[in-house]
């Protein structure tokens, strides 16, 4: 039978939070962004504790986004100021799809993670330096006493080749207890690899939960220890843009896995090796509602527990 212990205790995100600069008929606009910021965002609008450490410029967006996170509920960690705050100019498709061109610089200091009960990282803060380094460092330290979660994200236009990455992005997931990633991540990553045998090959490596999200063809959710995988089905949506979308979905996931108990305290490792697929996937489809509650809403917004069950 599944936990029942409840909401976990804080939850510390470390990764990029900047200036999503989204194109459109009506103009530029501009939302606060950045991969790991909207998950720490999705996580606080869920009701969980989050600290959360970043890379800000003293300039008028650093301040914008400072006060979006707090306003969020999310308790920022003292960290490095930026030489300027980073942006992410989005360029959507006819489909509402988006990719970015960056503008960002990247580093943090050590980071004390005493009351920390959970970590999550990603995105480009997991790979860009000299930040990285310190990303990695901290998860290894991480683990001793939390549960690690991780979200690739990889963004081509700035991480240079495939082979560039791939060492580093294995090693994070090596560290990690639950990884969620796109299909596009994979299709990057491991050029004509199936999305199924990556999942197989990440779950060799030790995470206890594997999930793939594919778009509207839904998210595939694979367990190392039974074998086990699951493709849950997206339900239909009226898409306005993707803009984080994963990211809400990655919120989601966390929530759903902390609430049940199989992430956030000391036993939680041992509680999610050894979950079955009827244990985690409520926790997938909480991950899917926030999905698809992001993509029906322009830029990345991140649903309550009260949108969820409206």
């Amino acid at each position: 039978m599944p936990p029942t212990t409840g909401r976990a205790g804080r939850t510390l995100v470390i990764g990029e939070a900047l200036i999503d600069i989204v194109g459109g008929a009506e103009g530029q606009r501009e939302y606060v962004g950045g991969s790991p910021a909207n998950v720490a965002m999705g996580l606080a609008r869920l009701g969980h504790p989050v600290d959360f450490l970043t890379h800000l410029g003293p300039d008028a967006r650093g301040t914008r986004v400072a006060e979006h996170l707090t306003a969020a509920g999310l308790r920022l960690v003292p960290g490095a100021v930026a030489p300027r705050t980073s942006t992410a100019t989005a360029r959507l498709d006819a489909e509402g799809g988006a990719t970015y061109d960056f503008d960002l610089a990247w580093d943090i200091p050590a980071v004390d993670l005493a009351g920390t009960a959970h970590v999550h990282t990603g995105s480009i803060a997991a790979t860009l330096e000299p930040g990285a380094s310190r990303v990695l460092e901290t998860l290894q330290r991480a683990r001793a006493a939390t549960t690690v979660s991780y979200d690739p994200n990889l963004r081509p236009s700035i991480m240079g080749e495939p082979h560039d990455v791939r060492a580093r992005v294995e090693e994070l997931i090596g560290r990690a207890d639950a990884v969620k990633a796109s299909d596009e991540d994979i299709g990057w990553l491991y050029a004509g690899a199936t999305v199924e045998q990556v999942a197989h090959l990440w779950g060799r490596l030790g995470p206890a939960v594997v999930v793939v999200t594919r778009g509207s063809e839904g998210a595939l959710l694979h367990l190392p220890a039974t074998g086990d995988q699951h493709l849950l089905t997206a339900a239909p949506a009226q898409v306005v843009d993707t803009v984080g979308a994963g990211d809400s979905f990655m919120a989601g996931l966390l929530s759903g896995l902390l609430d049940a108990g199989y992430l956030g305290d000391p036993g939680a490792r041992g509680r999610l090796r050894t979950a079955g697929l009827r244990d985690i996937l409520p926790a997938v489809e909480r991950a899917a509602a926030c999905a698809h509650w992001t993509i029906e809403r322009a830029g990345a917004a991140a649903p309550t527990r009260s949108d969820l069950s409206a």
